[in-house]
């Protein structure tokens, strides 16, 4: 199995083959391949996945990624809440201040707005269903914005964390 840059799984008649002896009940929607797959009449028999011939997608990965952002499933106070002021608004100390105003225009120069907005929807949405997640890991647990979110439990300030390591 391949995956492109955009994420999209793509499969050889072999690897559907594989998925199918393993789990007959397997569950899949449409399946992405890059050859001719000389079953699909079969396939269609037996009410399994669409077979679709890949095509690379002619579209950026900024651009792609702008797209998908909008199709997010989110509320619209979410969409339309002032992410900067909220999260200044969580800060005690001048220092957290400073800390947090320097990651927000980095955040900002990346055009990360519409992503923090989502992680705070998200963060609500498992903490109103008492949703379990973890403590942090990786270079995310070097962004006190994402902290004080609730993202992660590692505050960046307290073990001297540079936000460099978290947006490289």
């Amino acid at each position: 199995m391949e995956t492109d840059k955009y994420g999209t799984q793509i499969l050889s008649e072999n690897d559907i083959c594989t998925a199918y002896l393993r789990n007959p009940d397997i569950n899949i929607k449409r399946v992405y391949v890059n050859e001719p797959i000389y079953f699909d009449d079969v396939l269609d028999l037996v009410n399994v996945p669409k077979i679709i011939k890949y095509e690379p997608k002619k579209v950026s990965i900024e651009e792609f990624d702008n797209t998908n952002q909008k199709l997010w499933y989110m509320p619209v106070e979410y969409y339309t809440m002032d992410i900067a002021k909220y999260i200044l608004d969580l800060c005690k100390e001048d220092f957290e201040l400073q800390r947090v105003g320097e990651e927000l225009i980095k955040f900002q120069e990346r055009d990360m707005f519409p992503l923090l907005r989502y992680c705070k929807y998200l963060v609500d949405t498992m903490r109103k269903h008492n949703v379990v997640w973890g403590v942090g890991r990786g270079s995310s647990v070097s962004s006190y914005v994402l902290y004080l979110l609730g993202i992660h439990r590692i505050n960046s300030i307290h073990y001297d964390l540079s936000i460099d390591e978290f947006l490289k």
